[in-house]
């Protein structure tokens, strides 16, 4: 069982927990997408006949803005180890307009598909490239030995003697080599290089389908020529262990089984996809004309389709959809009925009130407590956060957020760095010195800011 299946074999539970470590809250959105996530190592378990009519149950996440809809599935692909994409669904236009064809992100994600098996190839056969590329590295060093051409034919004795001593100023020099006694030393490297014309290709929409990709192309017409590089033996020995690669990878293995992972295990998390809602009856000029179009156009790959890529058709049937949006001024049901159909699940995000952020300044493990000390950590300044400072940044965070716009978590970031900028600027001067930051050192910060609705909007 590879990695990406057995993170695919974690438990509804388990997946639970681990985004426990990061996202405060939102426990229904947890749920709904471990489940989805198991589903798909359940669906491998059951008789083939049956494994194909499975599809996905794509979801949709709505809520506020910062409430940890993009983190969820963020971290989703993160434990799945499979291939994921983000795209914004604000930025695909209807067929027929200039812009992004929906169908790029499939292609997208084959490309992430391949970088992923190629880098899992790569560390599979890096270490015989490694052996290969030193006996490469020892023949360029090691000078060829005198004498043995001239040793007769009939005296197997001289021969083996000559062997035997070249052996061993080989093993000497592997052990120089080892212990980087050559370091200094240039070598002398042949290296292929494709010399012609640099083409950049502007392609509209719809070029992208032939799956054509015309700068490659023109690149191997162009025949290969040997170039003589001196180079250090350190980077002699990275450019050969990467020719060795090269040699020992299987493309076609890594094309076959890369989009074999994106059609089996990709995850495509479509961000904003409230903002191709269809205009009412108020909005009728402007972007919001092929909105519905884009909805129609991005049909058919969440229903299933063959789309065209550079390393043959991929099929989207078994795909994983999860869309995102805050669904300000328009709702899920907005969709057109089609593309509703194609995402069951649909599961609210709670706005995150004082406690949520509270909790979010100190428990998850890349909590912003813990990034500023380091931070700070890193010019040797001390920080401390007393649990009245922390619990008086959060109600900051909130009061500034029910004031003005609600950006959610987002806010902590905002007040925090308005919070630390004295230190941060002058981090350097303080070396060796230790600064707790309490409920007074807040207050003194930002409660003038706080209270100046107008100035907090522009500041906070």
């Amino acid at each position: 069982m590879n990695a990406t299946e057995l993170a695919s074999a974690l438990t509804p539970l388990q997946v639970v927990e681990a985004l426990d470590r990061f996202i405060i809250g939102q426990h229904d959105a947890k749920r709904a997408v471990s489940i989805a996530l198991r589903n798909r190592w359940r669906r491998r378990q059951v008789d083939e006949d049956l494994r194909d009519e499975i599809v996905p149950k794509n979801l949709i996440l709505f809520g506020p803005t910062g409430v940890g809809k993009t983190e969820v599935a963020r971290r989703l692909a993160a434990l799945a180890g499979a291939p994921f994409v983000k795209v914004e669904a604000s930025k695909f236009t209807e067929v027929g307009y200039v812009g992004k064809d929906v169908e790029s992100m499939i292609r997208d994600l084959v490309q992430i598909a391949v970088n992923m098996v190629r880098k899992e190839e790569t560390e599979r056969v890096r270490r015989a490239a490694a052996e290969a590329a030193e006996e490469r590295l020892l023949e360029l060093l090691l000078p060829t030995p005198r004498g043995r051409s001239e040793i007769p034919p009939g005296d197997p004795v001289a021969r083996q003697e000559a062997d035997q001593r070249a052996e061993r100023h080989r093993e000497k020099m592997r052990g120089w080599l080892k212990e980087g006694k050559l370091d200094t030393r240039e070598v002398e490297l042949t290296t292929q290089s494709r010399t012609g014309p640099h083409v950049e290709v502007i392609s509209g929409q719809g070029i992208e389908e032939m799956g054509i990709n015309i700068q490659e192309m023109l690149g191997n017409m162009m025949p290969a020529r040997p170039k003589q590089r001196r180079v250090q033996v350190p980077a002699a020995l990275e450019l050969l262990t990467n020719e060795e690669v090269e040699k020992l990878i299987d493309q076609e293995k890594v094309v076959a089984r890369a989009v074999e992972l994106a059609q089996e295990n990709g995850i495509v998390f479509l961000d904003e996809i409230d903002k191709i809602v269809g205009a009412d009856e108020h909005r009728t000029r402007g972007p919001d004309v092929s909105r519905e179009g884009v909805q129609r156009d991005i049909l058919p790959i969440v229903e299933g389709s063959a789309v065209t890529t550079k390393y043959g058709v991929v099929h989207t049937d078994h795909i994983l959809f999860v869309a995102a949006g805050a669904f300000h001024g328009c709702k899920p049901a907005d969709l057109i009925p089609e593309l509703q159909g194609r995402f069951p699940i649909r599961v609210e995000l709670h706005a995150l009130g004082k406690e949520e952020l509270r909790r979010i300044l100190t428990e998850p493990d890349n909590s912003l407590i813990r990034q500023y000390t380091a931070l700070m950590g890193t010019e040797g300044v001390g920080l401390e956060f007393t649990e009245d400072a922390i619990a008086r940044i959060a109600e900051i965070a909130t009061e500034v957020n029910e004031g003005t716009e609600n950006i959610g978590a987002r806010r902590l970031h905002t007040v925090m760095e308005r919070l630390v900028d004295d230190v941060a600027f002058d981090a350097d001067q303080r070396s060796g010195e230790r600064l707790v930051i309490d409920r007074g050192y807040v207050d003194g910060r930002l409660n003038e800011i706080v209270v100046d609705r107008d100035l907090s909007r522009y500041i906070l």
